[in-house]
């Protein structure tokens, strides 16, 4: 398999392309199955099939010692980049078994690989140093494992042509999401929060897109380590607390909300060391738990809110259309609608994607591109760059 395979890919009327995405929550492998035609602004997408596949409490823990962490063991960071590669293989041929379809149906895989660090150049602030991200889980090992020709490292492209890394969503946002008549927003709410504005087309507006702020992790890492448990299911924990306007000014006391967009960050930030410097500046060490946790998604809420009106003040009246793990935080989203009065939102399925696979859709899109005739052109909708993104890995 050879440059002539991807030759003969690119002419394809259609291509069955497998979206991976391993967020920060690492509860396992979203895999999606889509069959695209087209490219750029004529793609088509159809999401045949998604799952999550769970991690196991091993595997996570491996990650957990690498992830987001300053100072890590080199060894096990570096056996890591394969072990990360050989299981997502291994997932996948186990998915693909269960679905009843045979590899060869299947042209591309998309891997977005297991971010373990992101540090651009305003959270590192190291002299002549650029913005970077890493993310582990070799596409070789996933090419090599499953006989399938994979696509990776996506986000390193957009670094050398001047962005951050993310947020990447946003291009497969502006190719399948863009809309004639309706100014859509398109929210994501995983462990860190980001969205595309996406202007109807006949508008004067400018497309955004830009991280906001924490999603689920602040959330997620303070119930892991007080209530033993994943995440806060149905946001029970968080309802039965009360909001505490001290600690929620200290936690939105900080100089990411007053970058100007677009702007990432990561849990190297929004971590439980920030959390717990917020709760020492404002005197809430002694508050209880629930009170905490509901200040968090309170915290979570307007963060979001106040980068959406940060860039939305001239914009007429928009839609959000929501995915991510965090819609299924009924507090979250109530907390979302509240802070910004008179917005639609709703979820991506509205759109005929579901939104737990949202983003693994929107990897295999960046995947149909990296093997288009010719680049992303905007004509002018956004000023992110116009590059391909993506290293691509032969089975053999």
């Amino acid at each position: 398999m050879g440059i002539a395979d991807l030759y003969k890919l690119q002419q394809k009327a259609s291509r069955t392309i497998l979206g991976l995405m391993s967020g920060t929550s690492l509860d396992g492998l979203d895999i999606a199955l889509c069959s695209f035609s087209g490219y750029g602004f004529e793609t088509t997408v159809s999401l045949k099939h998604f799952i999550t596949q769970p991690y196991s409490e091993e595997f996570k823990s491996q990650i957990r010692q690498v992830f987001s962490k300053r100072s890590v063991d080199l060894e096990q960071l570096t056996v890591l980049n394969a072990h990360i590669g050989r299981v997502h293989a291994s997932l996948i041929n186990k998915t693909l078994e269960e679905w009843g379809i045979d590899p060869v149906e299947v042209d591309l895989i998309a891997s977005h690989g297991q971010t373990v660090y992101h540090a651009p150049a305003s959270l590192h602030k190291i002299k002549e140093m650029p913005n970077a991200t890493l993310q582990i889980g070799d596409g070789d090992h996933i090419a090599a494992g499953t006989g399938i020709i994979t696509i990776s490292d996506f986000r390193q492209k957009h670094l050398a042509a001047g962005g951050e890394g993310a947020p990447l969503a946003a291009y497969g946002d502006i190719l399948l999401f863009s809309s004639k008549d309706e100014n859509r927003m398109m929210l994501n709410i995983g462990g860190i929060s980001n969205f595309s504005f996406l202007p109807a087309q006949n508008s004067k507006n400018q497309f955004i897109s830009t991280d906001a702020g924490p999603g689920n992790t602040l959330m997620d890492l303070f119930v892991r380590l007080r209530f033993g448990k994943s995440y806060d299911d149905n946001a029970s924990i968080a309802r039965s607390g009360r909001c505490s306007q001290p600690l929620l000014t200290a936690l939105s006391d900080h100089p990411f909300f007053n970058l100007d967009v677009p702007k990432t960050t990561g849990p190297e930030l929004f971590n439980l060391e920030y959390l717990q410097q917020s709760q020492k500046e404002s005197g809430t060490q002694n508050i209880s738990d629930e009170d905490v946790l509901a200040t968090l998604n309170r915290f979570t809420a307007e963060s979001i809110a106040r980068t959406i009106k940060l860039c939305m003040k001239t914009v007429e009246p928009f839609t959000i259309y929501a995915s991510g793990g965090g819609i299924s935080n009924p507090l979250l989203l109530e907390n979302i609608k509240e802070a910004l009065p008179g917005t639609t939102v709703k979820s991506t399925a509205s759109l005929g994607i579901d939104p737990d696979a949202k983003e693994a859709v929107l990897f295999a899109a960046l995947a149909n591109e990296c093997i288009a005739p010719k680049k992303i052109s905007f004509k002018g909708r956004s000023k992110m760059p116009e590059v391909r993104m993506g290293k691509i890995s032969l089975p053999d």
